[in-house]
């Protein structure tokens, strides 16, 4: 590795947690809690991954069509 500090966006975490919750059968929730994306950011930062800036921009059309997949089975009749 050359000496540039990696990065990951914290909402792909996010993303990647909620849809093996969802495929486990649980429900989990967004936002109630506290923001998802600060518990991400610090185990991206445990791992010695920086977390990328948020303004990195909106996710690919293919992971917004998994998103809207996940909120329709985790929080049915909610658009």
């Amino acid at each position: 590795m050359s000496g540039e500090q990696e990065t990951f966006n914290p909402w792909t975490v996010v993303n990647l947690v909620f849809h093996h919750l969802a495929d486990q059968g649980l429900h989990p929730v967004l936002g109630e809690t506290g923001d998802p994306a600060a518990a991400a950011t610090g185990l991206l930062r445990s791992m010695g991954v920086a977390p990328a800036p948020e303004k990195a921009g909106p996710a690919d059309p293919e992971v917004q069509d998994e998103l809207a997949e996940l909120r329709r089975r985790i929080m049915p009749g909610i658009e």
